[in-house]
């Protein structure tokens, strides 16, 4: 029985790979550790857009609403570690508490729309979204639950033991700030939910979402119970979005309704869109484009305009939709299967410029 051995080339660049991760946060430390938040505000939209990717991009289900999951995650941190309950529960007891209600929260969305498909889902998950934002918005009376728009100040911060990730510590005569210690735990979660998927997309269960996407109808012929694997493409989708939503909620401190509006989840979208759908380095890529980009146009146009005309004449923040609107027209027209696409959507989208030729 022989055993499939791995190329020398590819383990150099996982090596590679691993020291630029390791290495990455001390080299923008350098720059401010400002970069080092940006860096790990742009990991929780890599989270984001690989638990959409599985609803989108394996099953084939459009999810406007994806955005909810990731305020039932932040604002069960934020009810559990704060003083609003003057509960401070560990991180151990939040995280699958947060998880499982994502999860549950991704059935109820998935329950009422197994037999919607194309523009009717997308108006029915929208419809989700907005609903969850609007509740976090009022339930602030007869009983105060959510803070209303005011939010929910002073969270918690993730610890294990005395090891306090909101606070610089000198570790092994290294000293790391708090945003360090986030990127690293980050870095962590993230590898676990790209080889999840990864297993996924490569299991028996992605082989159905996969043909789901194709035909519904030839799928649930061939004797795939359709309505339990949607139904698990939304909640594994959520569960990832409640996860990326506690760990945001404990890295910022605070959180209000207005952090999970619609624009989010159309960016976490075109994220996945971007990159190319059901492929997992390609939405990889796309979130991390899409996450820093704003904050390279802040760093680099507004100097710009000062050196060449004296002033600011154009807002980084003003042009940002409007460049990412006109990205969006660039890939749909030249890369219509995303900047990294999968195998099987080139094939997909080749057969079908073929067909249409003919």
């Amino acid at each position: 029985m022989s055993t499939r051995k791995i190329p020398l080339s590819t383990l150099l660049g996982i090596v590679l790979i691993g020291v630029v991760l390791a290495v990455l946060p001390f080299v923008l430390g350098m720059a401010g550790q400002s970069w080092v938040r940006i860096l790990n505000f742009a990991l929780l939209y890599v989270m984001l857009a690989l638990g959409l990717n599985i609803v989108v991009g394996f099953a084939g289900l459009l999810d406007l609403g994806y955005i909810a999951f990731y305020a039932v995650g932040a604002y069960t941190w934020a009810l559990l570690a704060s003083p609003h309950f003057g509960l401070h529960l560990p991180f151990w007891a939040i995280l699958p508490i947060a998880l499982l209600l994502a999860c549950i929260f991704g059935v109820l969305l998935g329950a009422p729309t197994l037999k919607l498909r194309g523009d009717y889902l997308a108006i029915v998950t929208l419809g989700f979204g907005e609903i969850i934002r609007i509740f976090l918005n009022n339930l602030n009376a007869p009983i105060n639950i959510t803070n209303g728009p005011q939010g929910i100040n002073r969270i918690d911060p993730f610890k294990i033991g005395d090891f306090n990730f909101g606070r610089t510590e000198t570790l092994l005569g290294l000293r790391i700030t708090g945003p360090e210690k986030y990127y690293y735990l980050l870095v962590l979660l993230t590898l676990i939910i790209v080889l999840v998927c990864a297993r996924l997309q490569n299991s028996r269960i992605g082989r159905a979402w996969e043909a789901i996407r194709e035909d519904e109808i030839a799928a649930k012929a061939m004797g795939i119970n359709t309505r339990n694997i949607k139904l698990l493409a939304f909640a594994m989708g959520a569960s990832f979005g409640g996860v990326a939503g506690a760990l945001f909620a404990s890295m910022q401190g605070f959180v209000s309704p207005e952090s999970f509006s619609l624009t989010e989840s159309i960016s976490v979208l075109c994220m996945v869109v971007l990159g190319g759908m059901g492929n997992i380095p390609g939405v990889i890529l796309g979130a991390i484009i899409l996450a820093a980009l704003p904050e390279f146009l802040r760093a680099v146009v507004e100097p710009a305009q000062n050196f060449l005309f004296g002033s600011v004449v154009l807002d980084p923040e003003g042009i940002r939709m409007l460049l990412f609107g006109l990205a969006m027209v660039c890939v749909m027209l030249f890369r219509p299967a995303g900047l990294w696409p999968s195998a099987v959507r080139k094939r997909e989208l080749a057969a079908t410029g073929r067909g249409g030729a003919a």
